[in-house]
């Protein structure tokens, strides 16, 4: 029975993309890597359902940006109504 070998997403992007590419048959880029053609077939499939992906990174990045922005504002609002606070129990 055969080893079951992992393969980097690199190695999984650069045989993808490849294959998307199609300017060689499945059988040729399998054979040239040492893959079975049905997981270059698979591989391909899953580049091109998620190639979306690389686009969302973007929007994330830039949301995950704004975030501490946002919290810095929350910080300063809760700073005031603590002092507010504060000062009403100083005096009462």
């Amino acid at each position: 029975m055969g080893r079951k070998r992992k393969y980097t997403s690199e190695f999984k992007a650069k045989v993808a993309l490849e294959a998307a590419k199609a300017d060689k048959t499945i059988s040729q880029i399998a054979s040239e890597y040492g893959l079975h053609p049905q997981q270059v077939r698979a591989w391909k499939k899953e580049f091109l359902e998620n190639i979306h992906l690389v686009f969302e990174r973007e929007d994330i990045t830039k949301k995950l940006k704004s975030e501490p922005d946002k919290a810095y504002k929350k910080i300063g609002k809760l700073e005031v109504e603590r002092d507010f606070l504060s000062k009403i129990l100083e005096n009462y």
